[in-house]
C-alpha cells in the first residue's frame, strides 16, 4: 500500500469519528475534480457547487458502508456523479426547457482534464464540439471518455440497458467524429 492511500485511509478513520480536520483534508483534497465532474454534467457552477458539497456531506455520513477505505475517490465521484445526474433531469423537467438551451448556457472553459492537455488545440475542439452534440450523446461520452466509467457503469447512472448503452455510445461517437470532420473542413476552406 502507498503512502498516499494509507494517508488517505487514516485521516478517513479519522472522519468516521466526526474529526473535522481530517474532513477537511479530505474535502481538500478532491473538492477540485469533484465540482469538475458535476460542472461538466449539469453546466451551472452553482448547481455544481452545491451537488459537490451534498456529495461530501453525504460521503462522510455514509463513510461507514463504504468496505474498502482505498476506494473512498472512485466512490465519492460516483455519488457525485449520480447527484448531477439527477439534478440535470431535475431542471430539465422543472424548466421544461430545450435541454440545449441549457448546455449552451456556460461555456465550460474548466473542462477537467489536467492543465497541459487544455492547452492543446486539439482536446479543446472536442471538447467544444462534444458541447454541441445531443444532450445524451454529451453526458456518455463525458462519463464514458472523460470520466472513464465502463459500459456497465453507465447503464447504472444513466438507467438504460447495456445494448442501448453500447448503441448510444457508438451513435455519441460516430455524431462527434462527423462534427469534428466538418469542423476541420470548414477551417481548411
Amino acid at each position: 500500500m502507498t503512502l498516499t492511500n494509507q494517508n488517505i485511509e487514516q485521516l478517513l478513520r479519522l472522519c468516521s469519528s466526526n474529526d473535522s480536520k481530517a474532513q477537511l483534508e479530505i474535502y481538500n483534497r478532491y473538492y477540485k475534480a469533484m465540482y469538475n465532474t458535476a460542472f461538466r454534467i449539469v453546466k451551472d457552477s452553482f448547481k455544481a457547487e452545491d451537488i459537490m458539497q451534498e456529495s461530501f456531506l453525504t460521503a462522510f455520513t455514509k463513510l461507514d458502508t463504504l468496505e474498502d477505505l482505498s476506494l473512498f475517490g472512485a466512490w465519492l465521484k460516483r455519488i457525485v456523479v449520480n447527484n448531477s445526474i439527477a439534478e440535470y433531469h431535475k431542471t430539465v423537467k422543472r424548466h421544461e426547457v430545450p435541454l440545449e438551451a441549457i448546455l449552451y448556457k456556460v461555456e465550460d472553459e474548466n473542462s477537467g482534464i489536467n492543465e497541459k492537455d487544455q492547452t492543446q488545440k486539439e482536446v479543446k475542439q472536442i471538447i467544444n464540439v462534444m458541447k454541441t452534440l445531443k444532450p445524451n450523446y454529451n453526458i456518455v461520452l463525458t462519463l464514458h471518455l472523460i470520466e472513464g466509467y465502463d459500459y456497465e457503469e453507465i447503464c447504472d447512472i444513466m438507467k438504460i440497458s447495456y445494448g442501448n448503452c453500447r448503441t448510444m455510445i457508438s451513435r455519441a461517437k460516430e455524431s462527434l467524429r462527423k462534427k469534428l470532420m466538418l469542423t476541420h473542413n470548414d477551417k481548411r476552406a
